[in-house]
């Protein structure tokens, strides 16, 4: 009677190591095992990016281009989806390598001029004879932003005032774009302008010398001018001055 329960509990034992060393191993081997993450991959869309730098007012070229692929999750609104959109398009803005080339960045030639692709819309450019560049020896460059000074002589006395602020350099002389930061001496300045601000050029043009002062780019803000001092208008008065027989008038100066 014992010895058949000891073999019971013999063979149940036995079971039991069984069981935990199968239990031992299915752990051991889950441990060991790399954790995949099964993830749903999302749909993916060509877009174009800068290979290369892409200068102010440059034409795009098929070398200036890369297409990568997207996930439509991260695609910009608007970005160029492929060279076809871009190629012989106006660069508008300097463009960094690696940048996603966004459409609005971008112009086409108008009538074979490539000046004309680089105005805004309902904006204009009017070109100006200068005679230099305030305090800075001629150094202007396409993209800088300029005010306008008029001087006039009145009654023999010259007056100077700032007629136009913070207006856009398309072009010096002949050049729209240029990659040399060397000084020039600038004899003629195209600017970008709303229709009013060209009939002020025009109108100061006319009336006298035109100077151009050259601004900060990060300087936006509009000068803020002192008013100008009123002189006191002496009003002239008289005294009546009699002696004896004698009667004078006299001026003077109140």
């Amino acid at each position: 009677m014992f010895k058949g329960r000891n073999i019971i509990l013999i063979l149940f034992a036995g079971v039991m190591a069984l069981g935990a060393g199968w239990m031992a191993d299915n752990w051991l081997k889950k441990q060991n095992e790399p954790i995949v993450q099964q993830e749903e991959q999302e749909e993916t869309v060509p877009v174009m990016r800068a290979a290369l730098d892409i200068a102010y007012g440059q034409t795009v070229e098929a070398q200036h281009l890369q297409q990568v692929n997207m996930p439509v999750s991260l695609v910009p609104e608007g970005a160029a989806s492929s060279a076809d959109e871009l190629v012989g398009q106006i660069a508008q803005t300097d463009v960094i390598r690696g940048e996603t080339l966004m459409k609005a960045k971008f112009g086409g030639h108008l009538a074979g001029n490539t000046l004309a692709a680089l105005i805004e819309p309902n904006k204009r450019a009017i070109t100006v004879r200068v005679n230099d560049v305030i305090g800075v020896a001629g150094f202007l460059l396409p993209g800088n932003r300029v005010d306008i000074l008029a001087s006039r002589v009145i009654n023999k006395r010259a007056y100077t005032r700032t007629v136009i602020e913070d207006l856009k350099v398309l072009a010096v002389d002949q050049t729209a774009t240029t990659n040399d930061n060397d000084p020039v001496i600038v004899r003629a300045v195209t600017l970008e302008v709303t229709p009013n601000e060209a009939e002020t050029i025009v109108n100061a043009r006319s009336e006298g010398p035109i100077q151009l002062s050259l601004r900060n780019p990060q300087d936006r803000d509009e000068i803020v001018r002192k008013k100008p001092r009123r002189r006191a208008v002496q009003q002239a008065s008289s005294v009546t001055i009699i002696r004896g027989t004698s009667v004078q008038n006299s001026k003077i100066n109140l």
